[in-house]
């Protein structure tokens, strides 16, 4: 009776909006921003659509289409066996429906990375939010805000590349060995194209966050989107990959809910 009495409360809060339904999820398309690797690796693909049919002689009263888009396109979840870190861990599939609602809280450094595209966060950083705030959420979500999701409208913008390779922000290489180790979170969100740095191949570890977070059996939501609308604490949130089979990451839609 009690668990039935909490969902209710849940579902009528939702429906007359004392929950409010933000969604930070970036819709998939063919611009959807990708992340460019040395040309000597191999490349991502971009999302795209194929028709099958649409109301024609291939199917008279359906439409729909194949896609073909990468495991780590658009707003996505990677998991642990997404690194050599991680290989021997959980593949997408396989992370537990019981993980992915989890609360979260949003750092805003926005006005850093608008001085400093190149801005990493510290662990000084870190303490400091939680000495004047709360806690980082055990099992929860630590939410990085830099406002780059206000450049996901363009390849360019988004990558923000120049003969010395790409310039966006991230987490010092000890930021994300302490997130990773030390921090009771089960995963970090960013808005950029990965949980990483522009300079993250430079660093020691190369890649720190996808080399600790999936060495230590976390996970890494990227590309998110407007997460200017979330409250420092008590979000909750509900993120959704892809359950492929053996993948290391999938597309997913990513919801917060927040008491207004």
């Amino acid at each position: 009776m009690a668990g039935s009495s909490l969902l209710s409360a849940l579902t009528t809060a939702l429906a007359d909006g004392s929950i409010e339904v933000v969604d930070l999820t970036s819709p998939l398309s063919a611009s959807t921003p990708v992340i460019q690797l040395p040309p000597e690796f191999g490349q991502t693909a971009q999302f795209a659509l194929e028709e099958i049919s649409r109301y024609d002689d291939r199917g008279p009263a359906w439409y729909w289409n194949n896609f073909t888009s990468g495991e780590h396109t658009g707003t996505h979840f990677d998991a642990p066996n997404h690194w050599v870190t991680g290989k021997d861990l959980a593949d997408i599939a396989s992370v537990p429906a019981n993980r992915l609602i989890a609360p979260a809280v949003v750092l805003d450094f926005t006005a850093e990375v608008e001085k400093n595209p190149d801005f990493l966060v510290e662990v000084d950083h870190l303490k400091a939010w939680e000495a004047d705030n709360v806690p980082l959420p055990k099992g929860g979500w630590l939410f990085v805000r830099t406002g780059w999701d206000a450049r996901s409208h363009s390849q360019e913008a988004f990558i923000n590349a120049d003969e010395n390779g790409p310039h966006t922000p991230g987490l010092s290489p000890e930021c994300a060995r302490w997130v990773a180790q030390e921090s009771p979170v089960l995963g970090m969100g960013v808005e950029t194209v990965g949980t990483d740095a522009g300079k993250a191949h430079s660093f020691d570890p190369p890649f720190p966050c996808h080399s600790y977070l999936m060495g230590s059996d976390k996970y890494g939501l990227t590309q998110l989107q407007n997460l200017a609308q979330l409250p420092p604490t008590g979000a909750v949130i509900i993120a959704g990959p892809l359950p492929i089979v053996g993948g290391s990451g999938a597309p997913a839609r990513v919801l917060a809910l927040v008491e207004r």
